[in-house]
C-alpha cells in the first residue's frame, strides 16, 4: 500500500472536518453578526449536509464517467470557491447559499477519495488505509475549535473560512504530482429519475425538519416539506426495484455486513451530528465562555480520536468488528449522558477527560464501521457503495443537527424561558439514547463478520 495516496485523500477530509468544527465554535458570533438567533443558524449546518446528500449519490457515477482523480481535484476547487463565498457573506441568505456551494464540493471530495482508496488498496490493508486516511483528517477537528475560536474572538469569523484556501491548494498540487493512474470502472447510464427522487427526499426531510419550528416561517411549511421528502423516499423504493441500475443500489443491503454497518452508523451519526451543535452552544450561551475558551475545551475530543487511530487495527484484529463496535457505542452513550451533569462550576479537568474518552470511543466506532461496510462488497460495486454510504451518513448527521435544535426549541417553549444549561442537559440525555440505538443492528452480526478486513481469527474450539 502506498501511504501517500490516503494522505492525499486526507486533505479533503481535513478541510471538511476543520470547516465543520470551526463553524460550530463560531456559531453564536456568526448568528449575532447576521442578526439571527443561534438556533436559526442550524440552517447553515443542515444546508451544507443537504447539498452533500443531494450530490453524493452521483459522485460514484461522475468518478466512473470522468475519472476519480479528475473529479477529486475539481471538487477541491468548488469547495474552495464556497469557502471564499462564506467569508464574504453579509446576511443569512448569502451565508446559507455559500454553504450549499461548499457542500457541492464536499459531496465529491470525500466519497471519491474513499473510492480512490478502495481501488488502490488490497482488502487486507483496508483498515490500515482507513486509519491513515483519517489521521490527518482528525487534525482538523483538533485545530478547528481553538483556531476558529481564537480568530472569532480576537479578529472576525469571516476569516475562519479562508483557512481552507492554502490547504486546498496544497491538496491540488499533491494530487497532481503523486496520485497514481487509477483504472476506473466503465460508467453506467445515470438514473436521472432516481437522482431527482433522492435529492427531493434528502432535501425535503432535512430542510423540512430544520425549518418546521422557525419563527420566520409558518409550521405548515416545514410539515409539508417533510411530507414531500417522505413521499419521494417511498417513491424511490418502488423506482429502485424496477430500475436495472438505480442511483442507490438497495441490493447492497442484502450483504449482512453492509446492512449492519449502515444501520448502526445512521443512529450513531445522528448523535454525532448533534454533539458539535450542542456543546459549543452550551459552553458559550450556558457557561458564558467566549469562542476561544470554548474551542480550547472541545478540541480535546479530537485528540482522543487521533490517539485511537494508532491502535485501532490491532484492536479490531484481536476482538473483531462486532465486539469492538458494540463496546464503542455503549461507551459513547454512557459518556454522552455525563454531559447532562456539566455545570459552569464543573472542574475543567473532568470535562476534558470525558471529552477525550468520548472522542476515543467515537473514533473506534467510525474506523470500524467504515471498514465493515466495505468488507464484503465486490469491486464492481465499490463506487455505488461509497456514494450510497456517504449519502446515508450525511443525512444522518443533518438529521442529528435538526433533532438537537428541535429538542432545544421544544424544551424552551415548554419552560417559557431563554436557553439555559438545563435545556442542553435534556438534549444530551436524549442524544445518548440515540447513540445507544446503534448497538441494535450490530447484535445480529456473527463474531467473525468482516474477518477478511479486520484480520480477526476465532479461537479454535
Amino acid at each position: 500500500m502506498n501511504p501517500v495516496v490516503p494522505l492525499i485523500m486526507a486533505v479533503a477530509l481535513f478541510m471538511e472536518n476543520m470547516d465543520s468544527t470551526v463553524i460550530s465554535t463560531a456559531l453564536p458570533a456568526i448568528a449575532k453578526d447576521l442578526d439571527v438567533g443561534p438556533i436559526t443558524l442550524k440552517l447553515a449546518l443542515t444546508t451544507y449536509m443537504v447539498a452533500l446528500a443531494i450530490f453524493i449519490p452521483v459522485s460514484g457515477w461522475m468518478a466512473d464517467r470522468f475519472g476519480a482523480a479528475r473529479v477529486f481535484r475539481s471538487a477541491i476547487v468548488v469547495f474552495l470557491a464556497g469557502s471564499i463565498c462564506c467569508a464574504i457573506s453579509g446576511n443569512l441568505l448569502e451565508f446559507v447559499g455559500a454553504r450549499f456551494l461548499q457542500g457541492m464540493g464536499g459531496a465529491m471530495m470525500t466519497p471519491v477519495g474513499r473510492l480512490v482508496i478502495l481501488r488502490t488498496t488490497d482488502r487486507s490493508q483496508l483498515v490500515r488505509a482507513m486509519a491513515l486516511l483519517t489521521i490527518p483528517a482528525l487534525v482538523g477537528p483538533m485545530a478547528g475549535p481553538p483556531v476558529g475560536g481564537f480568530i472569532t474572538t480576537y479578529f472576525s469569523w469571516h476569516w475562519i473560512f479562508l483557512i481552507n484556501v492554502p490547504i486546498g491548494i496544497l491538496g491540488l498540487i499533491m494530487s497532481a504530482i503523486f496520485l497514481p493512474v487509477i483504472k476506473d470502472e466503465p460508467p453506467s447510464n445515470l438514473d436521472w429519475m432516481g437522482f431527482f427522487l433522492v435529492a427531493t427526499a434528502a432535501a425535503g426531510l432535512v430542510f423540512g425538519l430544520s425549518v418546521i419550528s422557525l419563527p420566520a416561517l409558518p409550521p405548515a411549511t416545514g410539515l409539508i416539506t417533510t411530507l414531500i421528502g417522505v413521499a419521494a423516499a417511498i417513491t424511490y423504493l418502488f423506482h429502485a426495484r424496477r430500475k436495472q441500475n438505480p442511483l442507490l443500489n438497495l441490493n447492497l443491503f442484502r450483504t449482512a455486513s453492509y446492512r449492519a454497518g449502515v444501520s448502526a452508523s445512521a443512529f450513531f451519526r445522528m448523535a454525532t451530528g448533534a454533539f458539535p451543535f450542542l456543546m459549543p452552544l452550551m459552553l458559550q450561551l450556558g457557561f458564558g465562555l467566549n469562542p476561544f475558551q470554548s474551542g480550547m475545551i472541545t478540541f480535546v475530543g479530537a485528540a482522543g480520536a487521533l490517539m485511537m487511530k494508532f491502535i485501532a487495527p490491532r484492536v479490531f484484529a484481536a476482538y473483531g468488528f462486532r465486539n469492538v463496535l458494540i463496546t464503542a457505542a455503549i461507551g459513547t452513550s454512557v459518556l454522552t449522558v455525563s454531559f447532562a451533569f456539566f455545570e459552569a462550576t464543573t472542574p475543567r479537568v473532568i470535562i476534558l477527560l470525558i471529552l477525550f474518552g468520548t472522542g476515543l470511543c467515537r473514533s473506534f466506532f467510525f474506523t470500524g464501521v467504515n471498514a465493515l461496510g466495505y468488507a464484503d462488497i465486490e469491486p464492481a460495486q465499490a463506487s455505488q457503495a461509497t456514494a450510497s454510504t456517504s449519502m446515508y451518513q450525511q443525512v444522518s448527521l443533518a438529521l442529528g443537527v435538526a433533532f438537537a435544535a428541535t429538542i432545544l426549541e421544544v424544551t424552551g417553549w415548554i419552560s417559557g424561558e431563554q436557553l439555559t444549561v438545563q435545556h442542553f442537559h435534556i438534549a444530551f440525555v436524549v442524544v445518548s439514547f440515540v447513540s445507544l440505538a446503534a448497538v441494535l443492528p450490530l447484535l445480529r452480526l456473527s463474531a467473525d463478520s468482516g474477518a477478511a478486513v479486520s484480520g480477526h481469527k476465532q479461537p479454535a474450539e
